[in-house]
């Protein structure tokens, strides 16, 4: 209990420095935008590679942080929901945190390296659904150091809370991978057809296993009545 307790504490600690980040950073932004535009014409194919890798680490980190880990890690949580044993709950329980706050680790990266390297004008379903996102997930942090005992009043919304702002963020970081593909096609003249297909399927396999665990138990006892 005392190291979760830290690791709370750390994830706030953490929490108020980004955010006193974002504030920094949109206040000079302004500013940096102008120097940009004003040397974009004599640095442009000097900076074209360099602007093509953060744009695809950038992908990488929310890819791997909203449509990755944050699903794999509900997949976990939902082991627990037929689970007896309190050893192996505890150990699903801090894989499935383990897990959410690894993503919130990158999800943060890839927030700095857009605030820092891109264009921020908000012109675009990306960049609007991105900044949603950034604020659920921190919002989600928050809940999730400040949630209820159980068997407290207060736990099942809680709960609800929880879940709605978890699947939510697994199903927005989803479509906005999708749209992030546009956006890099159109950016960089690049086919995204492999990317978009290996995607694809990473999702379908997850939608499958999802399914799959909520019908297991019925499929197994199915077998069981059969042989009997």
């Amino acid at each position: 209990m005392g190291i979760q307790q830290k690791l709370n504490a750390f994830l706030f600690q953490v929490s108020i420095v980004f955010l006193i980040f974002l504030l920094v950073s949109a206040s000079h932004e302004h500013k940096k935008a102008k120097g940009r535009h004003s040397s974009k014409k004599d640095h442009h194919i000097k900076m074209s590679s360099r602007l093509q890798f953060e744009i695809t680490l950038h992908g990488f980190l929310l890819w791997a942080s909203m449509a990755f880990l944050m699903p794999v890690g509900i997949l976990v949580i939902r082991l627990s929901n037929r689970e007896g044993n309190r050893r192996r709950l505890r150990i699903i329980f801090y894989a499935h945190a383990v897990l959410q706050k690894l993503a919130v680790l990158l999800a943060t990266a890839g927030a700095i390296m857009s605030i820092k390297n891109f264009n921020n004008s908000f012109d675009n379903n990306h960049q609007r659904l991105g900044v949603a996102l950034y604020g659920i997930i921190w919002l989600q942090v928050l809940v999730g150091i400040f949630r209820p005992q159980r068997g407290s009043k207060r736990r099942s919304l809680w709960f609800f809370a929880h879940w709605v702002m978890g699947t939510s963020v697994s199903l927005l970081g989803v479509l906005n991978v999708f749209i992030g593909l546009q956006s890099y096609q159109e950016k960089t003249s690049k086919s995204i057809r492999t990317w978009s297909i290996l995607f694809t399927v990473q999702i379908s396999l997850i939608v499958i296993f999802y399914l799959l665990q909520e019908k297991w138990v019925y499929i197994r006892n199915q077998g069981v009545i059969w042989d009997n």
